[in-house]
């Protein structure tokens, strides 16, 4: 196997740690053109589409991309901001607040985002970490709730990348924060902020994305820890079981997936009485396609449109401050032992460095 020509080293250089934000991607633009190399890359991800290689490219390339690609364009074009993809704008903003703050705690950490699929990808932000000497690295999905679905195929793509390097960064991967306490409090006061503005519903529906019911029986953790975060956040804001729901969107295909299904509950609760109906998505970090066009246009209409008189999307955690503090605890918990601060610890490092590049100038012409 060929590995990858290793970047210059200078001797006395102070390794640095950084957090690689990792979410699903998006396309560059709002265009059938776009769309197209996008979904090809993301469902030809067999941690995503578990059918049989040779089926599944004739089913991909022969009816999805066909069909799909427009329809996708036009439902992105509804959502597309002045400054791009909104997934994207704010997984580039939690990046930048993320590495802010944790500079006024002290931490010197580099922080930088990545897709799954499309730009910027993860192989190339990785390699450009290794440049910028990068020795020790945290991958974070933007997955609350560890599914092989999402987060596994974040931690394909990065061991995938590192078969080919020669000089392998120290690697540590965060699986999950579904009942971390920052999280839960986050969406808390995302709820409680949004009832202060607007009262509150007659039911808060908690909406995730959905999976097939297969990879649950086949051992996939989701469900359960999209249940344990709708418990903890109703349990924070003190709701009783009849005051809330759990729910799942995005099916695809024919097989069954992860019931309830969040359309036909919306139009169920809307013919049973229920007049208001507020929905968040716990399981997306950053407002999306899923959320702005699936929820708070598509959802909205399902509701309205049985009989529901008022409906209210919660928009994700995006940039809010709370979200950004808790991740910065979620980063600090998983890389406790890390010279990331400007302390006794931090100097002896600085120090040795320095010792080591004072004797090796010394040796002239000396092996590394």
């Amino acid at each position: 196997m060929a590995f990858q020509t290793e970047p210059p080293y200078t001797h006395g250089t102070l390794p640095k740690t950084a957090v690689v934000l990792v979410n699903l991607g998006t396309p560059e633009a709002p265009t059938a053109a776009a769309v197209r190399p996008y979904l090809k890359q993301f469902l030809s991800d067999s941690r995503v589409v578990e059918i049989p290689k040779a089926l599944w490219w004739f089913i991909l390339n022969g009816i999805i991309l066909p069909l799909r690609a427009g329809k996708s364009a036009a439902k992105y074009a509804t959502i597309w901001t002045p400054d791009g993809s909104p997934l994207k704008v704010y997984t580039e903003r939690q990046a930048k607040l993320l590495q802010g703050y944790l500079g006024e705690r002290g931490h010197q950490l580099q922080v930088a985002y990545a897709m799954s699929y499309g730009n910027p990808g993860l192989p190339a932000v990785l390699e450009r970490l290794k440049t910028e000497g990068c020795e020790r690295i945290l991958i974070l999905p933007a997955y609350p709730q560890y599914s092989a679905t999402t987060t596994a195929s974040v931690f394909d793509a990065v061991f995938n990348h590192y078969r080919t390097v020669r000089n392998i960064p120290e690697l540590r991967l965060v699986k999950h924060y579904h009942d971390h306490p920052g999280y839960i409090d986050a969406l808390k006061q995302s709820v409680l902020a949004h009832w202060h503005a607007n009262g509150r519903p007659d039911k808060l529906v908690m909406s995730f994305h959905g999976v097939p019911k297969r990879t649950l029986t086949l051992g996939d953790p989701y469900h359960c820890e999209c249940y344990k975060t709708a418990r903890l956040l109703a349990n924070a804001l003190g709701l009783t079981q009849e005051q809330y729901l759990v729910t799942f969107q995005s099916r695809f295909g024919k097989a069954e997936w992860l019931q309830p299904y969040t359309a036909p509950t919306l139009q169920k609760l809307a013919r049973d009485g229920v007049s208001r109906v507020d929905l968040i998505c716990p399981g997306f970090t950053s407002d999306c396609l899923e959320t702005l066009e699936e929820i708070a246009i598509e959802a909205r209409h399902d509701f309205l449109n049985a009989g529901g008189r008022d409906f209210h999307y919660i928009g994700c955690l995006n940039d809010s401050q709370a979200w950004i503090h808790a991740l910065a605890d979620i980063v600090l918990q998983h890389t406790g032992g890390w010279p990331t601060e400007n302390t006794a610890e931090l100097r002896d490092a600085q120090n040795g460095a320095a010792q080591i590049a004072r004797t090796e100038s010394a040796r002239v012409g000396a092996p590394r």
